[in-house]
């Protein structure tokens, strides 16, 4: 089982849930994507997330991101585990969760850690580009549940850094200011920046947010 890295082409698959068949580039089309795994149905912080993330919805609509989910249950567990879902969290599942019983997803990602669990997978956490390659990998423990307002933070820097030669700096939110490329020379900043740019260091210039 190869070891998946950022800037690599997402494995294809083609697999069964809850809203149907998928074959998942073909699902993706011209979207970003994320793809997040849970150790297995009716456990109690995913059931926490997987409410969030429809709480959180539009939000990824609106960065034209799909949101689909894994667990190694089939697909009569999942339809049963949406019923609870969708009554503790008061919300509608709106995107699709994945039915991976003989754990062919979980292996093309790496989702099973055997120094974790041999046969639960781990939270993982994969944000896919339009290109299908890799943007972002993040591998959380049982114990603790994901951040999805730190999901969205990074589909914005990478959406902004994928139009422009910047990067964001730490703790960054959208309509803050950037950080302009090393590789960008000062005299060719205003014509890229025409909102200016304050000079910190040489290798540090702020601009503010291009597309805002």
């Amino acid at each position: 089982m190869a070891t998946l890295r950022l800037g690599d082409i997402a494995p294809d698959f083609e697999a069964e849930t809850t809203l149907g068949k998928i074959h998942f580039h073909e699902w993706l089309g011209d979207s970003w994507g994320v793809l997040f795994s849970h150790p297995a149905d009716f456990t109690p912080v995913c059931t926490t997330e997987l409410g969030t993330v429809a709480n959180y919805y539009p939000e990824f609509v609106k960065r034209n991101t799909k949101v689909i989910a894994l667990s190694v249950d089939g697909l009569e567990s999942h339809l049963k585990w949406i019923k609870d879902i969708e009554e503790v969290q008061n919300v509608t599942l709106q995107y699709p969760i994945i039915a991976d019983e003989n754990k062919e997803v979980a292996n093309l990602y790496d989702m099973i850690h055997p120094n974790a669990n041999e046969t639960f997978t781990v939270r993982s956490v994969f944000i896919i580009g339009p290109d299908k390659k890799i943007k972002l990998i993040l591998t959380y423990p049982a114990s603790t549940g994901r951040n999805f307002d730190e999901l969205l933070r990074v589909i914005d820097s990478l959406q902004l850094t994928s139009n422009y030669s910047v990067a964001t700096p730490a703790n960054w939110k959208d309509g803050q200011d950037v950080v302009i490329s090393p590789a960008i020379k000062d005299e060719d900043i205003p014509s890229k920046f025409p909102k200016g740019f304050e000079r910190i260091k040489y290798y540090l210039r702020m601009t503010p947010q291009p597309n805002k």
